[in-house]
């Protein structure tokens, strides 16, 4: 492997996952892989940063070595999931500082959790191992790879991540998040998430690290009160059913419950309802816990910029499950990359998320090309000025302040009458051109 500058990807990337050595990979009969494992791993999470060009184009770029694709292919093919699994354990951290104090609230870090998915090739190997969802209007176009992360918030700096590559739910990977959740946090959960069966072993996870947990409840519901607080807040228990059998209460979960109406003057309201492990309404106020569920939306905001700014495709571009998680296990590594690059360039004062994303990205890309193959033209000093100016730009691409809005809950409609389309069928043949 080349050595690192300083200023570079690579350096970045070392920083990332620390010195640790990766989990060793199975050898295998014939000569020993001319490209190592510690070149192909960045290699990958450089790639998919990158508008235009291919695996073998961006690795022979960042170290200089040269391998085929259809080398790559094959060794994406035969590296254990293990490999990347560690990678993101090792790589994803907090990141944020007092510093950023919209990462925090009265001392505690900010953190969400959520699922999304994102669409596969329709590849041979993919639609005769992965199942497409059932819809009203027939099979979905792609089948689909659910993702859940854990995400600082303050810096959309993602902390954990579960891929399900065995066809695993949001709700069975959220599950197995609980278990790296950070030291002082508080953990913001949408409706998926807000029942007993989830909320017991949220509440057990944080507890074993000293975090708390903040969730909307579902409003179907309906708990027993066991006091009133003085903020108008209510100490409630529901009951936990037994796996095996719904029908069974098989422990009993003390939480407190917030219901808020929350609308606009001449609109009509609707009720907020809100469980959570802070149980002292002075250390944590009931009204500030619903303002603060609203920067939960950031996860929303965080997938957007991983499809639509990072992603190069509406689709992945690899062929196989296995390679996909890969490349999603990629997408997440080159965020944290980026989360940390957008820190370092917010001017002081500033919230870390008005630094545009897209920017970030691509200012990002030029200065690590500067500082890849070009990296022995230029001196030290020269280095270290293209990294200052490319952060002064960064800093100067701010968005404006946030508004106050919301939007309807609803979907557009067609404006006209499409045939709806079943199956999908191909006409071949010359075309025919007839004058008129």
């Amino acid at each position: 492997m080349s050595t690192p500058s300083s200023t570079g990807f690579l350096h970045a990337w070392a920083r990332l996952i620390g010195t640790a050595k990766l989990p060793a990979v199975a050898r295998r009969r014939g000569r020993k892989p001319r490209v190592p494992l510690t070149d192909l791993l960045p290699a990958l999470t450089f790639h998919v940063m990158q508008s235009a060009g291919t695996l073998s184009d961006h690795l022979f770029e960042l170290v200089g070595a040269s391998l085929a694709d259809s080398s790559w292919s094959d060794r994406r093919t035969r590296l254990p999931w293990e490999i990347f699994a560690d990678l993101l354990r090792r790589a994803l951290r907090p990141r944020a500082t007092r510093r950023q104090r919209e990462a925090f609230w009265r001392g505690w870090r900010l953190v969400a959790l959520d699922g999304t998915q994102f669409s596969l090739t329709n590849t041979p190997h993919i639609t005769a191992t992965v199942e497409k969802a059932q819809t009203r209007r027939g099979r979905a176009a792609f089948a689909k790879i659910t993702t859940a992360v854990l995400l600082e918030i303050g810096l959309h700096n993602p902390l954990a991540a579960g891929i399900g590559r065995r066809g695993q739910s949001e709700w069975a990977l959220a599950l197995g998040l609980l278990a790296q959740l950070p030291k002082g946090a508080l953990v913001l959960g949408d409706r998926l998430y807000g029942c007993a069966a989830f909320a017991v072993h949220a509440a057990a996870a944080c507890a074993r690290v000293g975090s708390h947990v903040l969730l909307r409840a579902r409003a179907s519901i309906k708990p027993h009160v066991v006091t009133r607080l003085a903020d108008g807040s209510r100490v409630i228990r529901v009951g936990v059913r037994a796996p095996r059998n719904p029908t069974r209460i098989a422990a009993w979960l003390e939480m407190r419950e917030i219901r808020v109406r929350v609308g606009r003057t001449g609109h009509r309201s609707h009720e907020l309802r809100l469980w959570t492990t802070l149980m002292d309404p002075a250390a944590a106020p009931a009204v500030e816990l619903a303002q603060l569920y609203a920067q939960r939306w950031e996860h929303e905001l965080y997938f957007r910029e991983l499809k639509r700014a990072l992603r190069k495709t509406d689709v992945l571009q690899s062929h196989t499950v296995e390679t996909a998680a890969q490349e999603i296990a990629a997408l997440v590594l080159a965020s944290a990359l980026l989360a940390t690059e957008r820190m370092r360039a917010a001017p002081g004062g500033v919230p870390v998320l008005r630094v545009r994303f897209a920017h970030v990205l691509n200012i990002v890309r030029g200065m690590w090309l500067l500082l890849g193959p070009f990296d022995d033209l230029m001196t030290d000093r020269q280095r270290e000025q293209i990294v200052r100016r490319g952060r002064t730009l960064m800093s100067r691409c701010l968005t404006a302040p946030r508004r106050s809005r919301t939007v309807p809950r609803a979907i557009r409609q067609p404006v006209k009458k499409w045939p709806r389309l079943l199956h999908t069928e191909s006409v071949e043949g010359p075309l025919a051109f007839h004058l008129v």
